[in-house]
């Protein structure tokens, strides 16, 4: 049978699990209100906007009041919104302003493109930082350290697109590596996936190397240490499953920055995914499109927070007890 610490743990967990469910529910719906209020807060009329992107140049009264009653937006607001709402929940993001087609169908078109890339340069960001702060951990104040610390700083201070520029000219033109005109290949993600993973990498090796560093400098660390436990054990046994919680945090918080970033790197590396998408559609004010993307991204990032939470409740039982 199961003891009472057992049950009483198992009950802190749902309740802890059911806790975060709610707040990423409540996060999702405000961020879907924010999203919606890109159309209607747009300057100008929304149904003339929608003629003109038609190729209507010069639509009469007649056909603005026609598109919008076509377009339900006689409705009120609070009605409008539902309506859109229930639509999306049903996967539905309307229709493009300039093609007329479905939104949806011309999203998944294009997601693997950009799946394949982000997922890449996931991969790449979390190897590169991994092993960069244990290096810099293991070497504290020696040269593998500084030049790792050298290396973060300059991450940090320089957008992506800049080393996304320059990674085009010296790497992919200079050096006839990769693709200027990109397919969606494995081979020809490498190079933009790589310059991602670099620039997350930078933020998140300074994150994990300074849990790292502090774990290395605990009370439980020292106790290892009398017991004959090597430099090598205690940071991998001991200091690395302590610091992992912060960086998994970083990672998931890092999810919507790298959906929010793709735009511009698939410009530049002319990746045929949503990032590009986007840019047309931010170019032509098509509003269906930019809404779509903008709460896919704020969609991934409440998911990846809310996994995040989980595996944090999973690893650390204080967090369940206190409720956090």
């Amino acid at each position: 049978m199961r003891s009472r610490a057992d049950i009483r743990a198992r009950g802190g967990l749902l309740t802890a699990a059911f806790s975060r469910l709610f707040q990423a529910v409540l996060t999702a719906l405000a961020a879907s209100v924010i999203v919606w209020s890109l159309l209607p807060l747009a300057p100008g009329d929304v149904a003339t906007r929608v003629l003109l992107a038609r190729g209507v140049n010069d639509p009469t009264a007649a056909e603005i009041a026609a598109a919008h009653d076509a377009l339900g937006l006689n409705n009120p607001l609070p009605v409008q919104f539902f309506q859109w709402l229930g639509h999306v929940l049903q996967g539905d993001f309307g229709q493009s302003f300039t093609s007329q087609a479905s939104v949806t169908q011309e999203i998944l078109e294009r997601l693997p493109a950009t799946l394949m890339l982000l997922g890449l340069a996931l991969v790449f960001s979390v190897v590169f930082s991994v092993i960069l702060a244990l290096l810099a951990a293991a070497y504290q104040d020696r040269w593998p350290d500084q030049l790792i610390r050298a290396y973060t700083q300059i991450g940090a201070a320089f957008p992506t697109f800049v080393f996304a520029l320059l990674a085009l000219t010296f790497v992919v033109v200079g050096f006839q590596m990769g693709q200027v005109l990109s397919d969606v290949t494995w081979r020809a993600a490498l190079i933009p996936a790589f310059i991602i993973g670099l620039d997350r990498a930078a933020s998140w090796t300074q994150l994990l190397r300074a849990g790292l560093l502090q774990a290395m400098n605990s009370g439980y660390a020292e106790v290892a240490r009398t017991r004959g436990a090597s430099e090598r054990r205690i940071l991998l046994r001991y200091a690395l499953p302590n610091a992992i919680l912060p960086f998994l945090t970083a990672i998931g918080v890092s999810v919507g920055a790298l959906i929010g970033g793709a735009p511009l790197i698939e410009a530049i590396f002319t990746w045929p995914g949503l990032g590009a998408y986007l840019l047309e559609a931010l170019s032509a004010r098509n509003y269906p499109v930019i809404q779509a993307y903008v709460l896919i991204a704020a969609l991934s990032y409440v998911t990846a927070a809310f996994l995040v939470d989980l595996a944090a409740l999973l690893l650390d039982p204080r967090l369940r007890e206190v409720g956090k």
